[in-house]
């Protein structure tokens, strides 16, 4: 990994979809990578977030994905992608070229601690986890499943080092912060939790009675991966699905979903669910699945019990796994120092900056957490750091 500066104007942390946008503006405003701005990505490659999925995931059946600002320059654009590949390895090879093409110099796998106040500047203090040579990958997953992450040095000490910054963009997405909520018998259940973050392969459930909780498209997902290898499935959600009769989400629905997240996070309460006041459109796929019987959701259970859930009614259903397609939160505790949470749980930001500290911004926060809001985002961000400096 090349040597990070020790002070720049900007530093932006996290290289998917809305620090790429961010960085790509700094660029139209002439600013120079590692020279006026830096780029920490804690992932060992490009990608983002998409980087970690599932293989069996495609274009086609995940959210859509919105070209970043400029792709059209390298010729790229995801609605002309080949949908036969993984969508991981698509968004890796767009983002991997567009971070070349435009001279980002992204700089990782470098895993940011803390952000501290140092008078005037912010200080980033940051380890480096490129792998040391003839280290494997050592994993440990939200439950301690395996996750991929880099291993420690044999000394068990991770080289550290500390950049001054003017502004902060802070990029750094929901993905590294899965969200879980708690029922009685969690601790003792004799299965196996998964989260949507661990998931790898519906071939680990072969033979299985799997539980699915969650009411999005993850979960919808999963239940259509599984239906054909697990012994037994059960759907359940803690809230009515909202089936809407077509394709896609229309105009409507994503622009009332954008504003309710916008008034969250300028109030600075918790980002309330996407999918909760959008809901679910049924493409052919999940008509066929509603059909046959497939997606029907039961209400949450009670308890764990053993190797089963229990519902208040008393009745069960075995599970030798549950899969906790339950969403994730913003990535912040790095920015705890800064005590920008508010007491109603969230960041008050507007316009993508942090109100209680104007030299904060949030890329990918609250309303901009879609492709086409990150991409806005970047902009808006850029050019706000622009007029200051």
């Amino acid at each position: 990994m090349d040597a990070i500066p020790d002070r720049v104007k900007v530093a932006v942390i996290g290289a998917g979809q809305a620090g790429l946008s961010v960085a790509y503006y700094l660029r139209r405003f002439e600013l120079v990578a590692d020279e006026d701005f830096v780029m920490l990505d804690r992932a060992p490659g490009p990608g983002g977030a998409w980087q970690h999925r599932w293989s069996s995931l495609r274009l086609g059946t995940a959210h859509r994905v919105n070209d970043l600002p400029g792709m059209g320059e390298l010729g790229l654009s995801f609605e002309t992608a080949d949908r036969t590949l993984p969508a991981k390895e698509v968004v890796a090879d767009y983002y991997g070229r567009f971070e070349e093409h435009f001279e980002l110099r992204v700089h990782r796998p470098v895993n940011v601690r803390r952000v501290s106040n140092d008078g005037a500047d912010l200080r980033i203090e940051y380890e480096d986890l490129s792998p040391q040579p003839e280290e494997e990958l050592k994993t440990r997953g939200f439950f301690g499943r395996r996750r991929r992450t880099f291993q420690e040095p044999e000394t068990g000490v991770v080289p550290r080092g500390e950049v001054r910054t003017q502004f902060l963009v802070n990029a750094t997405g929901t993905w590294g912060s899965p969200f879980v909520p708690f029922y009685p018998g969690m601790a003792e259940y004799t299965g196996r939790h998964v989260h949507t973050s661990d998931y790898v392969s519906a071939e680990d459930f072969r033979d299985q009675h799997v539980v699915v909780v969650g009411g999005g498209t993850s979960a919808i997902g999963f239940m259509l991966e599984l239906e054909p290898v697990a012994a037994g499935l059960t759907w359940v959600s803690r809230r009515p699905i909202d089936w809407l009769d077509r394709q896609e989400l229309d105009l409507e629905g994503a622009s009332a979903a954008v504003s309710r997240q916008d008034e969250a996070a300028r109030a600075g309460r918790a980002l309330p669910s996407i999918v909760s006041g959008t809901g679910v459109p049924k493409n052919r796929r999940i008509a066929a699945g509603i059909e046959r019987g497939l997606l029907r959701a039961r209400p949450m259970f009670d308890r764990i019990e053993g190797d089963r859930v229990v519902w208040d009614d008393g009745s069960s259903a075995r599970a030798d796994a549950i899969i906790w397609a339950t969403g994730f939160r913003p990535e912040l505790r790095h920015l705890a120092p800064l005590k920008l949470r508010e007491k109603a749980g969230g960041v008050t930001v507007g316009q993508g900056a942090a109100w209680q500290d104007p030299r904060i911004f949030l890329a990918g926060y609250g309303p901009q957490a879609s492709t086409i809001g990150a991409n806005r985002a970047g902009r808006m961000i850029a050019r706000q750091i622009m007029a200051i400096l």
